[in-house]
């Protein structure tokens, strides 16, 4: 089984909190960081060696769009999975090259499915 490594990105420290929960029990799953907004997460995304990254759409400063056209442009093997309560930011993110979207209120075997259904062509 291989293992994939996982960028969490979100401002909000209970939401990083509560994916790393339901994360890190899973063999499958290793959770290489944490990020709390867009510029820190494209800095993350190269030196941690994140295989998926679970980005947070709005976020201040730089937010999970923006911060996913950098990270695919530098590094379109890493795979982002765009996480939003607002679904006016899913055709932006997929232009800018999001690779999945999930809305934050998915149950946790949809996130699981989701991670493992893009984590698969590594």
């Amino acid at each position: 089984m291989k293992t994939i490594r996982i960028l969490i990105v979100d401002d909000n420290a209970v939401v990083r909190d509560s994916l790393r929960s339901i994360l890190t029990p899973h063999a499958d799953f290793k959770i290489v960081g944490e990020a709390v907004e867009g510029l820190d997460a494209i800095d993350k995304a190269s030196e941690l060696k994140a295989d998926v990254i679970l980005m947070d759409a709005q976020m201040p400063g730089t937010d999970g769009v923006e911060a996913t056209r950098r990270i695919k442009e530098r590094f379109p093997q890493i795979k982002v999975l765009l996480l939003t309560v607002h679904n006016s930011y899913i055709e932006e993110a997929i232009a800018a090259g999001a690779d999945g979207y999930l809305m934050k209120d998915c149950g946790r075997e949809e996130l699981f499915r989701a991670i493992r259904e893009i984590g698969q062509n590594l």
